[in-house]
């Protein structure tokens, strides 16, 4: 080969060097352009993240704080009247009506009646319950009658149930009425010494005990 040939392949070659260099040059750039829009992306992704979870926990900081700020609001008589209230429910069982005259009585607790309506409001009890638990107690130690132990639960000298909350109760206080009609028998028979019939009598009537006649004659047919 003459040195004119072999020059021309030099110029050839040296073409197609610069030529591939090039491509590699103007490519580079357009993936170096992807590499850093996708960082800026997650960047700015991670700074809105972070954002929205600051926002959420300044949320909650602030319910707690109105939370805790509402709960200072509360006059100090109001909470002691509501945890008063809380006793008189979870002891005595009381009705919603009974507990707020106690709680207002100038012979009870003497609350003012604002604190005493804001105690039966938010002392969270179960008043059906209540009523159910009022009414056990009345058949397992005095004895009632099934009737006797509504009007009770009803009475506003008594225990000031909703007429609702003391059909529930009846209706769910597992007694056995005949049962309690022979204890009450026995009892005016040893402590009274009436008759027979005389204890009839006052067990079904509705000034008496209100047992009805069934649960009578099982009482009176059952003494000793």
């Amino acid at each position: 080969m003459n040195k004119k040939k072999k020059k021309e392949c030099i110029i050839i070659i040296t073409a197609v060097i610069i030529a591939v260099f090039g491509c590699t040059m103007c490519s580079s750039p357009e993936g170096s352009n992807t590499d850093n829009n996708s960082g800026l992306s997650d960047t700015m992704n991670n700074s809105r993240n972070s954002s929205d979870n600051s926002d959420e926990t300044n949320g909650s900081r602030d319910t707690a704080d109105n939370s805790a700020s509402t709960e200072e609001n509360i006059p100090t008589e109001y909470k002691s009247a509501l945890k008063s209230a809380k006793t008189y429910s979870d002891v005595m069982h009381m009705s919603k009506i009974g507990i707020y005259e106690q709680l207002t009585s100038e012979y009870g607790d003497k609350f003012p009646e604002e604190a005493a309506r804001y105690a039966v409001d938010n002392v969270g009890a179960d008043w059906n319950e209540n009523a159910l638990k009022t009414a056990k107690t009345y058949s397992d130690t005095m004895h009632m009658s099934k009737m006797g132990i509504y009007e009770q639960l009803i009475s506003e000298y008594g225990d000031q149930f909703t007429p609702d909350e003391a059909q529930y109760a009846i209706d769910n206080v597992k007694a056995d009425w005949n049962e309690n009609a022979l204890k009450t028998a026995e009892s005016y028979q040893k402590n009274m010494n009436m008759s027979s019939a005389a204890i009839h009598d006052q067990l079904t009537s509705e000034f008496g005990e209100q047992f009805t006649q069934e649960e009578a004659d099982y009482a009176v047919s059952n003494l000793k």
